[in-house]
């Protein structure tokens, strides 16, 4: 077993491996033709849910003993086509592609196939170009989930402010917020506050916009993040005005620092399960699957449960990104 983790620096055709480990032969040299190699095309590795899932897809690839090569292409897309091609010329067995905030990649794709590399994409789903399968949550169940608990927590109502990640045509997050829209809209006893600022999924970034949102909206009652990171930033602008009893706050993903608060009691209350050390194991899982033949799902959707102060320690005790 060997696996390989690609800088974002290029050296030579673009991809540098690095971290060799494992089996081999009798005099220790490892023997590259044993098993599958798979591939992992990252679209981008800031952040920790997707350099999580990254971990993830290396963790699972060592328990199966297959070779993984993983690429950076630091938010370029561009750079992503590059990196695939790369491992096609490094004769991956197949590729694993993490697209991040990436709606569509139809020349990576249309790479693998031409090469009949298969092609399984994790988290992110492209609106165009074709995939062999696909795996990731429900996004707007997981807003319609968080909606829900708002309406619960606020019987009587009041302005729920919503951050969203960017950019406009990010269907993940436009997927998440219309759920908690499906559920909050049709109720005269809830506004929602639309933050004009785009929070970058980034703890920052919400920080920023939640700062700005509290100048114009102080009297919000609840947030509503697309992701934990940013609702961990907009908990700490709360905390800074002073409101931190007046506002509750609802993300998404699981992120461990998000699930400690919530079960702390704090005023973060509740977020909705996008796990990437789950997905990213499914991913290198259906990889192998297709590679031995078998006959598997177009797309999956993995359960994104609600989680509270009820459960949050039981998730903390399994581990998260």
């Amino acid at each position: 077993m060997r696996i390989m983790t690609t800088l974002a620096a290029t050296v030579g055709a673009g991809v540098l491996a690095v971290g060799l480990a494992g089996c081999g032969s009798d005099d220790g040299s490892a023997d590259a033709d044993e098993g599958y190699t798979v591939g992992v095309a990252n679209f981008t590795l800031a952040g920790p849910y997707f350099n999580g899932m990254d971990k993830a897809i290396a963790a699972q690839a060592e328990e199966a003993d297959v070779d993984v090569v993983s690429t950076d292409a630091n938010g370029d897309a561009a750079k992503l086509a590059s990196n695939v091609e790369d491992l096609i010329s490094r004769d991956v067995d197949a590729v694993i592609i993490s697209g991040g905030p990436l709606e569509s990649a139809p020349a990576v794709l249309n790479s693998l196939a031409n090469a009949d590399i298969p092609a399984v994409l994790v988290d992110r789903k492209f609106q165009t170009g074709e995939y062999t399968s696909w795996i990731g949550p429900d996004n707007e169940q997981i807003g319609v989930q968080d909606g829900e608990f708002l309406a619960e927590q606020l019987p009587d109502g009041g302005k729920v402010a919503i951050i969203k990640g960017g950019p406009a045509d990010n269907s993940i997050g436009l997927a998440r917020t219309n759920g908690v829209k499906s559920v909050l809209e049709g109720d005269s006893a809830f506004t929602l506050v639309e933050a004009p600022d785009f929070g970058g999924w980034a703890s920052d970034g919400g920080l920023k916009v939640m700062e700005s949102l509290l100048t114009t909206d102080p009297d919000v009652a609840a947030v509503f993040c697309e992701n934990d990171a940013m609702c961990l930033g907009a908990q700490r602008a709360i905390a800074d005005a002073g409101l931190t009893d007046q506002i509750i706050l609802a993300g998404v993903d699981g992120q461990l620092e998000a699930l400690q608060q919530i079960a702390d009691g704090t005023n973060y209350k509740v977020t909705g399960l996008n796990s990437a050390d789950e997905i990213g194991r499914l991913g290198l899982d259906r990889a192998v699957e297709i590679l031995d033949g078998e006959d598997v799902e177009k797309d999956t959707v993995v359960p994104s449960p609600q989680i509270t102060a009820d459960n949050a320690q039981e998730y903390i005790d399994k581990g998260t990104f």
